[in-house]
């Protein structure tokens, strides 16, 4: 009698780098943003060794020195008032690359502005990797990977586009839709120079946008040419740059990868961080969803601090325009 296959096994190697010294900007106060101080940094990636191990070859594990470096930077980087916010784009830096399962980040700050007799104050965190779940195979939370798509529309009967568009993403093979949030209206963005910016029609319709999330098994430029498909099946033609149009699909995120190689498809979208009509949709579909690479944090917050920056950013919540996943509840809303 045949027995069915045995799981494969859980692999818990690591690779440490502790008491990685850097000075920083870092803290509430204004002192410590003008005087700085040091911070260290310890770090324990998860990863699979075995490849490394067969093969004797750096390319096949985590280059610790690099990610030494990619650490260093941000510490010594852009300022935060808090060590969580810091331990968090350290921990997105370390999972963008491709053999980190999972990190664990521990920022400690031995000169933190204390009145008391103390020896350090750390904050530790432990991030996972959406590569961590595929590692576990078909059957587990493997199934795909999380994906992130924005949905825009200008043109026409804008609710109408958004609805059919998010049924046709439903049908595409390779991707499944979990949730999609509610429509939000924003103002048309227009690339400075073109006729769209220098004259603009006096009877263009603002914009309906809205973030479908879900996961997928297609390969990134395969969703990029399915999302293409999409656009192109409800009338999209790309004449001019941010011009006027029927449907746009951008793929925001998938799984926390940082790709930056190819420029047809960069990861996570580059200017993800700067669009309210991007952020506030996906905050409100999943409200724990966060940003990686440069300017991510908190998609809350950054859609918050957006339009505190600039309150022409804000979008406005179309209750009356109801969109939903074909064939699942209301909890897919």
């Amino acid at each position: 009698m045949s027995t069915p296959d045995a799981p494969p096994p859980v692999v818990t190697d690591r690779i440490e780098l502790r008491g990685l010294r850097v000075r920083g900007r870092h803290g509430v106060l204004a002192a410590e943003r003008e005087l700085g101080q040091e911070f260290v940094v310890d770090l324990a990636l998860e990863v699979d060794t075995r490849a490394a191990a067969a093969s004797d070859d750096v390319l096949d594990t985590v280059h610790y020195g690099e990610v030494a470096e990619e650490v260093a930077a941000v510490v010594a980087g852009e300022p935060v008032a808090l060590l969580e916010r810091l331990a968090q784009r350290v921990a997105d830096v370390v999972l963008a690359r491709e053999r980190v399962l999972a990190v664990e980040v521990a920022v400690h700050k031995p000169q933190a502005p204390i009145p008391l007799v103390f020896d350090d104050v750390v904050v530790r965190v432990r991030r996972t990797s959406a590569r961590a779940g595929r590692a576990a195979g078909p059957g587990g939370a493997g199934a795909g990977t999380p994906v992130v798509l924005a949905l825009g529309s200008d043109l026409g009967d804008r609710a109408e586009v958004l609805r059919s568009a998010v049924a046709a993403l439903a049908r595409v093979p390779g991707l499944v839709l979990t949730g999609v949030s509610p429509v939000v209206e924003s103002a048309p963005v227009r690339l400075p120079g073109t006729e769209a910016a220098e004259s603009p029609d006096p009877e263009q319709q603002p914009f309906l946008n809205a973030v479908v999330v879900g996961t997928t098994t297609l390969a990134p430029l395969d969703l990029l040419a399915a999302c293409q498909r999409v656009e192109a099946g409800h009338g999209r033609v790309r004449r001019e740059r941010w011009g006027p149009r029927t449907l746009d699909v951008d793929v925001v995120d998938l799984g926390g990868a940082l790709a930056r190689d190819d420029e047809r498809l960069l990861l996570p979208h580059p200017r993800a961080h700067q669009r309210a009509f991007v952020l506030r949709p996906w905050a409100l579909v999943d409200p724990g969803a966060h940003l990686v690479g440069p300017g991510g944090g908190p998609v809350a917050d950054l859609a918050s601090e957006l339009v505190a920056a600039d309150p022409a950013a804000a979008v406005v919540v179309r209750e009356d325009v109801p969109l939903a996943v074909p064939g699942a509840g209301e909890g897919s809303r």
